[in-house]
């Protein structure tokens, strides 16, 4: 069992300073920055311009039929 794995690849290809391994470092480098930038868009809660614009059309709505349940007295 342990000549099979000391007789497979060479683990030196995935060291840092190998291709691979630079390659493996600069993807793993894109994936926390993706994470980093998800959990910051996440927490301040940006809303885009359509959601903005159906969340007002939404509350217009809603003003309009309250408007009719409880008409203003004259």
């Amino acid at each position: 069992m342990i000549t099979l794995l000391n007789s497979g690849i060479d683990l030196k290809i995935f060291s840092p300073t190998e291709p691979i391994g630079i390659i493996i470092l600069f993807i793993g480098l894109i994936f926390s920055g993706m994470i980093f930038y998800i959990i910051y868009a996440v927490s301040t809660n940006k809303e885009s311009i359509e959601d903005k614009k159906i969340r007002t059309q939404r509350e217009t709505i809603q003003q309009e039929k309250i408007g009719k349940l409880f008409p203003k007295k004259k």
